[in-house]
């Protein structure tokens, strides 16, 4: 059998794949805090040379090594996620060969196609195209030659020939994809990022002025001492893991989201939607099930020997059973069993829907031999039909008016006996028997989906094609509230006298939605994406508080070691803990956490500060353990170990181990919102945490590296340092306590505002007292229930008038006398003007 042939140009996108896959490999090392590494091994190889001792070769093989490892990490996992993303895309994309299309190429339409571009309808029979995609329609619209049909629309009915005219992002659904896709702002996340590197860079640059100056000019310490100091403080101060750690989370991430059925294009959208505090849902299909069906409590019947599942009935046996659209299907639907609409008749003939009569007609002959004409259609055609009495006709568009108020569409239903027994007689006089109101249902579970959404402190605001009536309706069912505008109103057109003063933010913060805007998975889809970021979001906030404070950590302690005992500590041995460390907090990607329970944020000074304090109560503790061990007998009188103060190598050995277990210990205060021994890590988080600091302990044990300046303590003395890392442990939580207590301003309103003759606020605070008290009775008469769950937190303003607006919209039609009045008033189609009210609130 012959081999397939390879063709250039297919080599040639190889060659590109690779080469792209290179270059993005190396991008992996190109950033700031790997260019300080970069700058690290460079000293370790080209500085480190004097003084008697060879270039620092295994400092130089570890940094590079180290570099070499984050970089492939990150590689591996990214693109892993890409390739989830792109593959869940590909499912969803539908199936068309578009990319072959040209403008002037001719396709045909037919019922089930996807069409592939907007074209132009040449001549033929009109088309059904289904545009819930592109404007939020339930229904098909009509299109006849000469007409545009777009891109991504579905053909529902009809086959006719068409002319191409635009193709890709030229489309009109491609033009709108492509302006979302052509942002080329830098993201949030990056700016984050490089505002926590630019803090660890300075922190090293001002510890390794410091040094310079301390050690030459002043203590005229030997230059390769101080490169050694130097390399302590470049290897161990930067966060050297961060943009893999943070990479790696986010792909992990995209993943988790990919599965759930969100895609993420840009894995910073991960961040930027933990932070996200208002929703535009798309209504049909997304809040709605896209599936037109009859409000059976509201079908009006204008007859009186029959009921609304008789109305029902007929106007399913002047549906098809086959081949049928979405009104057909709706109203069939509405059955027990499809099979009843044509049970126990004979069908003669069936006059299908056309858009100049604008009904569907049976005629049939039941069980008993009679022969009779059902026609279902728009209200106006069925009304005229029957030639309804004034009184009548005015009754029958007064129900109408009041459907389309309240966004329901109407269907109406009619029927004659045909004497002459012939399909083609025009049969006896046509009676009006009611009207069907139909509208697009919620999901079953949008409702839940949005209160969940409200309680996350995300605001949902629906966008929909739909007319403003419709739109409401829906907001109503859903409990979203109705204050809702056409989108004319952004543009200044068309507002009432209520909004005509707001400016167009304002109005977007006080609106619940939108109609008549050309905007799909499921809402409930989006508020489990936002739960999963706000919680890959929270383990990138506990990483980069970790990272900051380790960074303090390193610099503060190091450097007071340094200066204060002239103790030269091994570059090598901070290389082990970088190491060590990075391998375990990879494992945070994967961390249990409990997401913020409102819209978060990288709150950059509060993680500046955590660090701070926790990063120099940390390099303290190593200093006093320095001391008790170098310049004190505590540890060999209290313990019984034997003294080390002597011995430098047996010193680097007990700070390494001191500062290796504490230093990882820290990422468990870091990750949690309360006690660290209350919140359980993650399995794979701490079977990380304990093989690395097994192995750290074996190595201050046992380990004799010459080049290191180490030697093994036994383990007497790791038995001390675990016990002394565990009693210094304890405090972090403390410390964690009070910077987040202080940061947040609360203790100087305790101090301040809750003293009436100190306080700041308008008039001594007088209103807010109150409110307060109006609450509280409020809760105390049943009003309003108490909600103890949330009084530790503030939800967010906007989701919480949104709550009010629906609630209040859905409680004064369902729970007071005014509200069901009115509503009973308005679907009776009653003037409320004349009537008395002497009813009470």
């Amino acid at each position: 059998m012959a081999a397939k042939a390879i063709s250039l140009e297919e080599i040639r996108k190889e060659n590109i794949d690779l080469d792209n896959k290179v270059l993005k490999f190396l991008g992996f090392m190109w950033n700031p805090l790997s260019w300080v590494m970069e700058i690290a091994a460079i000293m370790a190889i080209v500085l480190a040379n004097g003084g008697g001792r060879p270039p620092d070769w295994q400092d130089f093989v570890g940094i590079v090594v180290l570099l070499l490892i984050n970089s492939t990490i990150s590689f591996i996992e990214e693109n892993s996620a890409g390739n989830a993303a792109a593959a869940l895309m590909a499912g969803l994309a539908p199936k068309t060969k578009a990319s072959i299309l040209v403008p002037g190429d001719v396709i045909s339409i037919k019922l089930g196609d996807i069409v592939p571009a907007d074209a132009r309808l040449l001549e033929g029979d009109p088309l059904k195209i289904d545009q819930a995609a592109l404007t939020g329609e339930s229904l098909p619209v009509s299109k006849s030659p000469g007409d545009e049909v777009f891109s991504g629309s579905t053909c529902k009915q009809g086959e006719i020939e068409a002319v191409v005219i635009a193709t890709g992002v030229h489309t009109f659904f491609g033009k709108a994809a492509h302006l979302v896709d052509s942002t080329n702002q830098e993201g949030h996340f990056q700016k984050v990022l490089t505002a926590i590197g630019n803090f660890c860079i300075c922190s090293i640059a001002i510890g390794m002025v410091i040094e310079i100056v301390v050690m030459y000019p002043i203590q005229n310490r030997p230059y390769r001492s101080g490169i050694d100091n130097l390399l302590v403080l470049l290897i161990g101060g930067i966060p050297i893991a961060m943009p893999t750690v943070l990479s790696v989370t986010m792909a992990i991430g995209s993943h988790r989201l990919s599965q759930q059925g969100a895609i993420t294009k840009r894995m910073t959208a991960i961040e930027e939607m933990a932070g996200m505090d208002v929703l535009c849902s798309d209504k049909t299909g997304t809040l709605t099930l896209n599936k037109l069906t009859v409000d059976k409590s509201m079908i009006e019947v204008f007859v009186k020997d029959i009921d609304k599942d008789t109305i029902i009935l007929y106007g399913a046996r002047a549906s098809r059973v086959e081949n049928q659209d979405a009104i057909d299907t709706c109203i069939v639907g509405m059955l027990g069993d499809p099979k009843e609409a044509r049970a126990g008749i004979t069908e003669v003939h069936f006059l299908p829907f056309n858009p100049v009569e604008k009904r569907t007609a049976i005629t049939y002959i039941d069980a008993e031999g009679n022969w009779h004409r059902i026609s279902k259609g728009a209200p106006e055609q069925i009304i005229e039909l029957c030639n309804l009495r004034e009184d009548v006709s005015k009754k029958a568009h007064a129900i109408i008016g009041k459907f389309a108020d309240r966004g329901l569409r109407s269907l109406a239903v009619a029927r004659q006996s045909v004497p002459e027994r012939t399909k083609e007689s025009p049969g006896g006089p046509w009676q009006f028997l009611g009207l069907l109101p139909l509208f697009d249902p919620p999901r079953h579970d949008s409702a839940e989906t949005i209160r969940r959404a409200l309680d996350l402190g995300v605001n949902v605001k629906m966008i929909t094609g739909d007319q403003l009536a419709i739109g409401k309706e829906t907001g109503r069912r859903l409990g979203m509230g109705t204050n809702m505008y056409p989108s004319s109103a952004l543009l200044g057109e068309h507002k009432d006298e209520s909004i005509a003063g707001l400016p167009v933010d304002e109005l977007i913060e006080k609106a619940d939605g939108f109609a008549g805007v050309f905007p799909e998975p499921g809402l409930s889809v989006i508020v489990h994406a936002v739960l999963t970021s706000r919680a890959i979001f929270q383990r990138m906030k506990n990483y980069t508080i970790y990272a900051v404070s380790l960074t303090i950590r390193i610099v503060l302690g190091f450097l007071l070691l340094a200066l204060i005992w002239k103790f030269d500590f091994s570059p090598f041995m901070v290389l082990v803990i970088a190491i060590l460390n990075d391998g375990t907090i990879m494992t945070i990607s994967k961390d249990r956490v409990k997401p913020s329970p409102l819209p978060d944020s990288w709150k950059l000074k509060e993680i500046f500060t955590t660090g701070i304090f926790l990063g120099s109560y940390l390099a303290v503790m190593t200093v006093i353990f320095f001391w008790a061990a170098y310049k004190s007998t505590f540890f060999t009188d209290k313990f019984g170990v034997r003294p080390i103060n002597n011995n430098e190598h047996e010193l680097t050995a007990a700070v390494y181990l001191q500062v290796s277990i504490v230093s990882q210990a820290l990422i468990f205060v870091t990750r949690s919102r309360s006690w660290s021994f209350i919140e359980r890590p993650g399995l794979l988080l701490i079977t990380a945490f304990l093989i690395a600091q097994l192995l750290a302990t074996i190595i201050a044990v046992y380990a004799n590296f010459g080049y290191a300046k180490v030697s093994g303590i036994g383990w007497g003395w790791a038995g001390v340092i675990w016990l002394y890392s565990l009693v210094t442990y304890f405090p972090l939580d403390v410390i964690k306590f009070m910077v987040r207590f202080f940061m947040t301003g609360r203790p100087w309103d305790t101090l301040l505002q809750k003293k009436t003759a100190f306080t700041t606020k308008k008039d001594y605070g007088r209103g807010e007292r109150e409110a307060q008290w109006a609450l509280a009775q409020r809760t105390l008469h049943g009003l309003q229930p108490p909600d103890n769950e949330r009084n530790y937190r503030e939800l967010s303003e906007i989701a919480e008038q949104a709550k009010r607006r629906a609630e209040v919209a859905r409680l004064r039609e369902l729970h007071t006398l005014k509200g069901h009045v009115e509503s009973v008033v308005k679907l009776k189609g009653l003037d409320i003007d004349t009537i008395q009210q002497h009813y009470t609130v």
